[in-house]
């Protein structure tokens, strides 16, 4: 099978495109074939040097939220059978036709979309998700702001937030208004005409999932006894430990509970997700490129074969 493998770390000219074998499942492991991979920050990042720093053993495959068929079950898996169209997280290699996942960390792929759009939603939906309802605790009626509510985590968070009842408002440039209004934000903020912590204020919950100095500025738009989450950055101590405010970080964990009850909002269409681009695997290199530029709203998806 075909795969994309790093042996060092650097730009894109370090993607190759190799031949393996194709792996088999252990007893607890299903074998998935890929007919959509999303291309995520995290990848590229690992790729430029984070690898390393993550303790990570080169050669490394690369890739982590698929969609795809099942191919094979380990004998000790149940509830999921060959043939099956599932879509979820995986370790690592998913920029290949076929990937090894864990039951746990797959669900059913919704109906109603095609695998492209399938495979843009696991990674950044559990990201959301478990910021917001499993560390935040947001509930119906309470204020929360969304920080890079155009991005990818960002835009399912509006939708997430506001499926749960929440009044959101949206963070993010001004020509992303209509976008972000039309994710179901309540409110918007412009990011580039003023500071955002100048005119908010007095939210139960802010996610961040913005790079740079935005999470030292969110804490002046927290209440008391609100929670300040972010996706990106990594609180100091000094930080974590603001009288009044609690700072956690999101991490995001497989969990095939919480992907039924995000593919049921997608059934219900309270939620959706944009695609930007698809490429196919060999294009792997212009895919990440596209990625680490920062400029396109919506996934960009890597598709094995002929896709489906």
């Amino acid at each position: 099978m075909k795969a994309v493998r790093i042996d060092q770390y650097g730009d894109e000219s370090v993607l190759q495109l190799v031949e393996v074998p194709t792996p088999e499942p252990a007893p607890d492991e299903v074998l998935i074939q890929v007919f959509a991979a999303s291309v995520n920050p995290i990848d590229w990042k690992i790729r430029d040097g984070a690898g390393a720093r993550f303790g990570m053993q080169l050669p490394i495959f690369l890739g982590s939220e698929i969609a795809g068929v099942v191919a094979r079950v380990g004998a000790s898996v149940p509830q999921v059978r060959v043939g099956d169209e599932v879509y979820g997280t995986v370790k690592a290699g998913g920029y290949a036709e076929y990937v090894l996942a864990k039951p746990e960390a797959i669900a059913p792929k919704p109906a109603a979309l095609d695998f492209a759009h399938a495979a843009a939603i696991p990674l950044a939906a559990l990201t959301a998700w478990q910021a917001l309802f499993d560390l935040a605790d947001l509930r119906a009626g309470q204020r929360v702001l969304i920080a890079g509510a155009a991005g990818s985590v960002g835009a399912l968070a509006v939708q997430l937030a506001k499926a749960k009842g929440a009044i959101v408002t949206g963070l993010a440039s001004g020509g992303n208004e209509a976008f972000v209004r039309g994710l179901g934000a309540d409110e918007f903020v412009d990011y580039t005409a003023q500071p955002f912590e100048n005119v908010v204020s007095e939210m139960d919950v802010v996610f961040d999932a913005v790079w740079g100095d935005t999470f030292e500025r969110a804490f002046r738009c927290v209440k008391k006894g609100g929670t300040l989450v972010t996706a990106v950055a990594f609180p100091t101590p000094e930080q974590a430990a603001r009288p009044g405010i609690r700072v956690v970080r999101v991490s995001s964990q497989p969990n095939r509970q919480e992907l039924d009850q995000i593919s049921q909002l997608v059934a219900a269409r309270q939620l959706s997700v944009q695609v930007a681009q698809v490429f196919p695997l060999e294009q792997v290199g212009a895919a990440q490129r596209l990625s680490k530029e920062g400029h396109t709203r919506g996934k960009i998806i890597l598709q094995p074969g002929s896709g489906r």
